[in-house]
């Protein structure tokens, strides 16, 4: 994350609720109640994908062909 803001990035926590992790650099925190450490995963994936997503449409990126993945899968 200091990499990151020292670069002049714009980072954006998305943490449990109650972390003293949070640094004064970051625009903005997204926190989220506390939940078991191995539930968490699950409860995520959908929403940071969805959000993934959302970015991805703000900036006009093709997301059906990102630039930098390799072709790993043949389509017959």
């Amino acid at each position: 994350m200091q990499e990151v803001i020292a670069r002049g990035g714009k980072v954006i926590l998305i943490t449990n609720e109650n972390n003293s992790i949070i640094s004064e650099n970051v625009r903005f925190t997204l926190e989220i109640p506390k939940t078991d450490n191995y539930l968490m995963p699950f409860l995520m994936t959908i929403p940071l994908q969805l959000l993934a997503y959302h970015v991805a449409a703000l900036k006009n990126c093709d997301i059906d062909k990102p630039r930098n993945l390799a072709k790993s899968v043949t389509v017959e």
